[in-house]
């Protein structure tokens, strides 16, 4: 209990100790955010609006003179025009009115300058202030001299009044370079003012970034410091528990204390030998049982009463042939060996392509595909491409075979013959009450084992039923190569070999489909010249091909014994 409150007074210490820190980097930087609001302020209620004024005073100046000077230029006219005479008159008026307007304000904003302006900013007002005090009485003077100047016109005195001119531009000229003066001194001002506020800003934001880095190195040496000793044996824990997760199993902690973290560590231990047993009979299973199987189905809650259920799956079926009259030349024990071999490499090639291996029955071997395991998209294309590796699979047992059973000369030749289809099945955990076993029943898989010995019939190896050719139309080459009606079922099914990957046909191979198409439309149109015609063709491409020699005995057969009209052109298999 004692250890549990030293740790919660530390943690609690901690907290206030940062709590204070962060209180008083709020206040500094609080005070400098407030003097930096202060400059803002004076820059935007005093500087800006005074540079503005003075801005304005030349604008005005300027714009009087322009009114003066075309009045001035009317009334010199032969004839003067009264209308440009009245406006250039109400814009002098206008004009010389807010001139002192602006004189005025401009006034007033120095006179409530805060008396906290640094030393070289007073200056500057003062300089300001001076020649503001010299500009507006020349004003006056200017004004006075305009007047003058326009009653001189407006008498006649034309030439004497262009002789003054001269000298009222003089003045203006004077009055000008003042208005000049004031408004360097004013963006000079300006510019300092924006670069001390700018310089306050970048202070601020430094020294935020600075406090803020100290706070929390600080406060990050201190916690180290606190929680070194507490959290030293959860570290290790947690790094034994990350050993766990990435599968190693040979950890064993030893227990330091008496407190939770010790009572947390004799737990870990336990928990971690409950998961060595556990792998341990997952491996013993997994040599009975496919460990997805036991993953994903029987080692769920529940899977002791999971009842069957039905599904689309893929079914494969492949046999090995001539295993019979190898085996009568080898021992047990090699026999054994040999068909253990088979089986290994057959099973890693469906396990490779995501099957599930369902049952070896003497030399034949069962598996299938479909959800859980794989999506129901794929599992169609997953058995093709599982059958063509069991293929390569053959001609590396072929190689083997004579190491394996010392036959170097004349060793019997073994063959594969492979069948899948695509349907519904029943999946379930199927058997007693005392033994049970999670495969897949139904017609798909009897079509499946018919079709694996249809092979023999047609002399192919691999043999396809009509809804897989169409799953994997996209993926795989294939040729039909009849209609059957299995023994035992009224229905007609179409097969397939499976030729080739997709694209990848050889150009004899396609001519051979192209012939063999040709003589089955023959074929079921009842022509049997023409169909055994192509079917010859087909043999003189490939002497061997197995279905085209089936199908010209046939038609031998069809000749003398010809069939009804209604007749499908599907063939009965005696065979199961």
């Amino acid at each position: 209990m004692s250890f549990r409150q030293t740790i919660a007074a530390k943690i609690f210490g901690l907290a206030v100790f940062l709590l204070l820190l962060t209180i008083g980097l709020a206040g500094f930087l609080l005070h400098e955010v407030t003097r930096t609001k202060q400059a803002l302020e004076v820059v935007a209620h005093f500087d800006v609006p005074l540079t503005q004024s003075v801005a304005r005073l030349d604008e005005f100046g300027l714009r009087r003179r322009l009114a003066f000077e075309r009045w001035f230029g009317a009334l010199n006219a032969a004839e003067p025009n009264q209308q440009i005479i009245a406006e250039a008159s109400a814009n002098y008026t206008l004009f010389t009115r807010k001139l002192a307007d602006g004189f005025a304000a401009a006034r007033r904003i120095i006179g409530a300058y805060p008396t906290n302006v640094a030393a070289p900013g007073r200056e500057t007002l003062a300089e300001v202030k001076t020649l503001l005090d010299q500009i507006e009485p020349a004003y006056q003077v200017i004004s006075t001299r305009q007047r003058e100047l326009l009653d001189m016109q407006r008498a006649g005195e034309h030439e004497k009044a262009n002789q003054q001119v001269d000298l009222l531009n003089d003045i203006q000229r004077t009055v000008q370079n003042q208005r000049e003066s004031v408004n360097l001194k004013m963006a000079a001002w300006s510019a300092a003012a924006a670069h001390d506020t700018e310089r306050r800003e970048r202070r601020v934001l430094w020294l935020t970034i600075a406090a803020t880095i100290s706070t929390v190195l600080l406060g990050l040496a201190v916690a180290a410091l606190i929680t070194d000793r507490v959290t030293r044996p959860v570290r290790s824990l947690a790094s034994a528990m990350r050993d766990v997760q990435q599968g190693n199993l040979n950890i064993q902690l030893p227990v330091t204390s008496g407190d939770e973290v010790g009572r947390l560590t004799d737990s870990f231990n336990f928990f971690v030998e409950q998961l060595r047993s556990k792998e341990q009979m997952k491996q013993i299973f997994g040599r009975y049982i496919d460990p997805r199987i036991l993953e994903h189905v029987l080692a769920q809650p529940g899977a002791e009463t999971v009842a069957g259920g039905r599904r689309e799956m893929t079914v494969l079926f492949a046999d090995l042939v001539g295993f019979t009259s190898l085996s009568e030349r080898l021992t047990p024990s090699l026999m054994v060996t040999v068909l253990n071999r088979h089986f290994g490499l057959q099973a890693a090639a469906v396990q490779e392509h995501h099957g599930i291996v369902d049952k070896f029955v003497g030399d034949s071997i069962m598996a299938f595909w479909g959800t859980p395991f794989v999506t129901p998209e794929e599992h169609a294309v997953l058995a093709c491409r599982t059958a063509q590796a069991q293929l390569e699979a053959l001609d590396t047992l072929r190689r083997e075979l004579p190491e394996i059973t010392g036959l170097r000369r004349d060793a019997p030749t073994v063959e594969l013959r492979i069948g899948i289809c695509t349907g519904e099945v029943v999946v379930g955990n199927i058997g007693s009450e005392n033994t049970r076993s999670y495969t897949v029943i139904g017609d798909t898989v009897n079509l499946t084992a018919r079709l694996e010995r249809a092979n023999r019939v047609y002399g192919t190896q691999v043999l396809i039923g009509e809804t897989t050719a169409q799953a994997v139309a996209q993926k795989f080459e294939t040729r039909e190569i009849d209609v059957i009606s299995v023994k035992g079922k009224t229905e007609t099914t179409r097969i397939f070999e499976l030729l080739a990957p997709k694209g990848q046909l050889s150009e004899d191979l396609e001519r051979l489909r192209e012939r063999y198409e040709q003589g089955r439309r023959a074929f079921l149109a009842q022509e049997w010249d023409l169909a055994e015609a192509a079917f010859r063709q087909c043999l003189e491409v490939r002497p061997n091909d197995g279905p085209s020699q089936v199908l010209i005995e046939r038609i031998q057969m069809l000749r003398q014994n010809p069939p009804s009209k209604d007749w499908n052109g599907a063939w009965q298999l005696v065979e199961k």
